[in-house]
């Protein structure tokens, strides 16, 4: 009898309550030991998928030991069900380690102390295990299959044979292999899924009624409880879900969306078979009855057309809206989180709690924007709403698979169909936080930044941007994009995202290509686990694997208290603010509008005749102007467009209305001096060291520009832009002389000699053969020491 028997044991002989300590120490012996139970389980786990890589390269040779069907039925479900458990593992351990988070006790009510704690708050990750317990039902369906396989090969095939021979040595130090044949180990997620209500009700008897894990212990033993009783009866569901010619039909993916019908949002339950989509609704349970669904309506995989879509810019009205809710929500958490640790306002705070969750309900429906439109050979059409790009991705994918195949269209029996969803559903519940389930101490609360750099490895040019989303208490409804790269194999953004964040543990990153007539294609995406003691206040480098792409970007993390949801996030304006003060909003020393613009000028304008003297339409700065103050994203969009002389317009307004010059005009003086000097070279040795007065943004834009008009004259012989005709244009935006009466004591230049030495500052700059680099993104430079590397 083990430790964890034993305690169970003490606990049923007791006539008389238990102790708090008593309760308390036995509750961390049963959580020990179910930790020490699932170590084992995925050491079985990883014996059993050991051969999984070698059976995957045979599979695509002319003599596989198994083809890629039978890898695939053999191992269906398993790698998912590592990944399961190896978090609800990795979760547990750090709990039981830290010893927490643990809550605050209740008052006794008589002598005003607080009594000890019943440990760790444990409860969210049962929970999420069991919400995702629907992965077994996948499993066993397909156990039979996989059963067969492997004993019909280890009868015919030698060589599959000495493969599953060799996992059953004990020799080594080898921890993940055992005594345990195949065909025993595809048993163990069997053994494994009965247990999990027994490991459910033994927590319950350890965990008393006013502990914060109770109530969620018992929502997780409902789930368990409802499973089990699913796959005990599900025999009369599959012989509903078999096509035609015998094949079964299997559930795939299934989730959480939105469904957009004739303009009404409606969140609904997408089921994905092998040959179908099908689209319910989930009805509400009535106490001591099972769920059930309503069918919404189905499509055949076969034939189907996928289109998507980033997303669009909310009206103002649906920002308020979002705002209003995600204000109610913040308030009644807080309210709520304020009465959990005591026994009154029971009845309050279970009308709070079904109050949370409705105006949960109502955020996840309206809040996602990324856009999934399926469109039938049969002429219809539906559309699908994701709160996040990541989740949209997966689901395309895993439907587009699907059509590739010529897969039968057989009509189903929508009523068996419906019915068997409750059975084989993998997600139980929509993602709502459960106020009861303690904070998190993994968790981050407070402003996330994220810098994004450059990205590498492009199989070919192309415009392409970088999408970022935060997960949370929001549901993945902080998400940001950079703007769209020009057409290049190595894009440069130097863009900074920031985001206020809620009970944040993942970031997801993803790379999108866009194409003139094509829908935009997710190049990589990949997921970064935000570990709180890794991030700093200081920014933190790391090169991000995104499939075939290298995505590089900064993090830094500043930890404060929740606060209130911000108003509608309003961007600042561009145009007529300091350009220090634009550098610190940008987070780069180069403002966008003039990366953009000039990028945009040397892709197709660097060859245009009189670029830069000739003005674009007025119309066209004006738009161009008016999409920079408002959305970044947008402008950059418009860029592409726009004819390529209000493109140049517009990055000489915008020098044109800085309150204070590129050039500080404290300087004009010196400068004035410097260029009466006749001989070139003096005349630079003068006024180079000048540059370094310059405030950081200012010399680096200066110099950014500087070697893309360089750049430009190179061109000349096409485009007739000397240097000198150059820095004439140039020249009165970049350089004004001080204000008489300004705090200026210097000698008066009258107007003429004034555009002299204005354009004469330019054209001195411009003939410099060695003009230092410009930085632009200095603010996210880190030491070498901080940088990382994520693969």
């Amino acid at each position: 009898m083990d430790v964890y028997q034993e305690a169970l044991l003490y606990l049923e002989e007791q006539h008389s309550p238990l102790s708090r300590e008593e309760m308390s120490e036995t509750r961390l012996v049963v959580l020990k030991s179910i930790l020490e139970s699932e170590e084992v389980y995925l050491r079985e786990l990883d014996t059993l998928l050991m051969p999984i890589k070698a059976l995957r390269a045979s599979a695509g040779t002319s003599q596989p030991v198994l083809t890629s069907q039978q890898v695939q039925t053999v191992f269906y479900q398993v790698p998912e069900l590592k990944d399961l458990h190896q978090s609800f593992y990795s979760g547990l351990k750090a709990r039981l380690k830290a010893g927490g988070p643990a809550e605050d006790p209740p008052d006794d009510g008589h002598t005003g102390t607080k009594c000890r704690d019943h440990g760790p708050v444990v409860g969210d990750l049962f929970l999420k295990m069991v919400n995702q317990i629907g992965l077994y039902g996948g499993f066993i369906e397909n156990y039979e299959k996989a059963v067969e396989v492997v004993r019909k090969c280890m009868h015919s095939d030698q060589r599959f044979r000495t493969l599953a021979e060799s996992m059953m040595s004990n020799h080594g130090a080898d921890k993940a292999r055992t005594v345990y044949t195949l065909e025993a180990l595809l048993y163990k997620p069997l053994d494994r899924v009965t247990k999990t209500t027994l490991v459910l009700l033994d927590l319950l008897k350890t965990t008393p009624s006013e502990h914060g894990d109770h109530a969620v212990l018992q929502e997780a033993l409902r789930l368990s409880r409802s499973f089990l009783s699913g796959v005990n009866e599900s025999s009369q569901s599959r012989r509903g879900v078999t096509l035609s010619h015998g094949m079964r039909r299997q559930l795939m993916r299934d989730g959480f969306v939105v469904d957009m019908s004739e303009g009404e949002r409606g969140l609904c339950h997408l089921f994905l078979y092998t040959d179908l989509l099908l689209c319910t609704r989930l009805k509400q349970s009535v106490r001591g009855k099972p769920d059930q669904y309503r069918f919404c309506w189905y499509l055949p995989l076969a034939g189907l057309r996928l289109r998507w879509f980033a997303g669009q810019e909310r009206t103002s009205e649906a920002n308020i809206r979002l705002h209003t809710i995600r204000t109610k929500i913040y308030l009644l958490r807080q309210q709520l989180l304020q009465h959990s640790r005591g026994s009154r306002f029971l009845t309050s705070a279970a009308r709070g709690r079904r109050k949370l969750e409705q105006m949960e309900l109502t955020l996840l429906t309206h809040s996602p924007h990324c856009r999934l439109e399926l469109h039938s050979p049969s002429g219809k059409s539906h559309t699908l709403l994701f709160s996040s790009l990541y989740e949209l991705e997966e689901w395309k994918e895993a439907v587009y698979k699907l059509t590739l195949n010529n897969i039968e269209t057989v009509p189903p029996d929508l009523l068996t169909l419906t019915g068997a969803c409750v059975k084989l559903r993998m997600t139980q519940q929509p993602p709502l936080h459960n106020p009861d389930a303690g904070e998190e101490e993994e968790s981050l609360c407070g402003t996330l930044g994220v810098a994004v750099h450059s990205a590498c490895g492009l199989q070919q040019p192309a415009c392409v941007y970088v999408c970022v989303e935060v997960d949370g208490y929001d549901i993945y409804n902080n998400q940001a994009q950079t703007h769209s790269s020009i057409h290049s194999l190595n894009p440069h953004w130097d863009q900074e995202l920031s985001f206020q964040v809620d009970a944040a543990h993942n970031l997801n990153v993803l790379c999108v290509g866009q194409a003139d007539g094509q829908d935009d294609a997710v190049l990589g995406r990949t997921t970064v686990k935000l570990d709180s003691s890794s991030l700093t206040k200081r920014w933190r480098r790391q090169t991000l694997q995104l499939q075939q792409v290298e995505v590089t970007l900064s993090l830094r993390f500043c930890p404060h208290p929740l606060q209130p949801p911000s108003s509608t996030f309003q961007q600042p304006p561009v145009f007529g603010v300091p350009i220090q003060t634009l550098a610190q909003q940008e987070g780069a020393l180069v403002p966008h509008v003039v990366r953009c613009c000039v990028e945009e000028v040397e892709r197709r304008g660097i060859e245009e005749v009189g670029i830069y003297r000739i003005s674009g339409m007025t119309s066209g700065v004006t738009a161009l102007k008016a999409a920079f103050d408002s959305s970044l994203r947008e402008a950059v969009t418009q860029l592409r467009g726009a004819e390529v002389h209000a493109v140049s317009g517009v990055l000489k307004l915008y020098f044109r209305e800085l309150p204070e010059p590129l050039i500080p005009t404290e300087l004009f003086q010196s400068l004035t001096q410097a260029v009466e000097t006749q001989d070139l070279d003096s005349r630079l040795a003068a006024m180079l060291p000048l540059l370094q007065s310059y405030p950081d943004a200012n010399r680096h834009t200066f110099l950014y520009v500087l070697h893309h008009l360089q750049r430009v004259s190179s061109w000349q012989h096409v485009n007739k832009m000397s240097l000198l005709n150059l820095a004439t244009v140039f020249g009165p935006s970049l350089l004004r002389p001080p204000v008489a009466g300004v705090g200026h004591k210097g000698p008066t230049v009258d107007i003429s000699q004034e555009v002299v030495v204005q354009v004469q500052v330019v054209f001195s700059y411009l003939q410099c053969n060695n003009l230092p680099e410009a930085q632009i993104s200095a603010l996210h430079d880190t030491d070498p020491e901080d940088e990382t590397t994520h693969m």
